[in-house]
């Protein structure tokens, strides 16, 4: 059978894949590492997943289902842009934001900020990311509301010309209004959110391919409570370009910015330029981050001195 072809959903061992006449098939995939939005070619007899082809960009965290270590989950692949979707109406935490960035910038796709549910917003939500992180960064900045259908538009145009955009976010945020909304019709089940504390259920059970009106393409995910990093890539440095950059004019290279002389992120946060709490939380990502990568090396070990590898597929 010719392809390549495109997985545009996965159940439990199942991958139905999309042709470039749009016509679908489904096909076992056991034992190779597939992703919503990967490119693969099957085997002649039709029955299965044979390879995948190399990504351009993948968005992927830590896996976070019990017993999980060092294991990598891949939410979508071959991504152009990720949106990182926050609700005005329930307090946004920067610290997610931060980590958020942080998985979109490594996945090589470009990361926008899209804040859901302006109908609903309880005085003016932030309109640019010095508002909403205390920090000037080079991230697209969205309002909408899939109700009355403000900003939708502009979200549509990231995918103009073919291109794939994910969405990132808590459950309840308005993902699956939203890629409704955007879509034109209802494709993805929505449900209410608790009034106690405005999170919802997961509605969308599985991450999925959609066809976007003007020819682009939708990756819907389910909720993502834990985001756990990954890849020790780009993304750190990126999320945090403001720190790294007062960092640079530190008088030590190695400065830690506790109580170093001359030190210019601590004067930036006790002109009041710069939050501590953001200071605080790039070092915590880069521990986790240099935790993780231990551990992984520490598998690796493991699996060698035990004699083996675990196979990896071609991509």
């Amino acid at each position: 059978m010719k392809g390549p072809w495109r997985v545009c959903r996965l159940d439990r061992g199942w991958s139905t894949l999309l042709a470039a006449d749009g016509s679908t098939t489904r096909v076992r995939n056991i034992g190779a590492d597939v992703a919503v939005g990967d490119w693969v070619q099957i085997s002649p007899d039709g029955e299965r997943v044979d390879a995948v082809l190399e990504r351009q960009s993948a968005l992927t965290r830590r896996a976070s289902f019990e017993g999980a270590r060092a294991e990598s989950h891949t939410l979508a692949a071959n991504i152009d842009h990720v949106l990182l979707l926050h609700a005005v109406n329930s307090e946004i935490n920067p610290r997610r934001v931060e980590r958020e960035l942080v998985l979109a910038y490594d996945s090589g796709a470009t990361p926008v900020i899209v804040l859901t549910k302006c109908d609903l917003a309880d005085g003016l939500p932030p309109t640019d990311s010095r508002q909403l992180l205390g920090a000037d960064l080079d991230v697209p900045l969205h309002l909408t509301s899939a109700v009355t259908g403000e900003g939708v538009d502009e979200l549509m145009k990231y995918a103009e010309g073919g291109k794939t955009i994910a969405v990132l976010g808590a459950s309840g945020v308005g993902k699956s209004t939203l890629v409704n909304r955007m879509v034109g019709r209802e494709v993805q089940r929505t449900a209410d959110v608790r009034e106690s504390d405005q999170r919802g259920r997961h509605t969308t059970v599985a991450a999925e391919l959609v066809s976007l009106p003007n020819g682009g393409w939708f990756i819907d995910t389910p909720g993502v409570r834990a985001v756990s990093l990954w890849t020790d890539g780009s993304g750190i440095r990126k999320a945090f370009a403001d720190v790294f950059a007062l960092a640079d004019q530190c008088r030590f290279g190695d400065c830690v910015h506790e109580d170093e002389p001359d030190c210019a992120v601590r004067d930036a946060i006790e002109s009041g330029g710069m939050s501590s709490a953001r200071v605080v939380a790039l070092k915590r990502l880069q521990a986790e981050q240099h935790a993780l990568a231990e551990e992984q090396r520490e598998r690796e070990k493991s699996e060698d001195r035990r004699g083996f590898r675990r196979r990896r597929k071609p991509n």
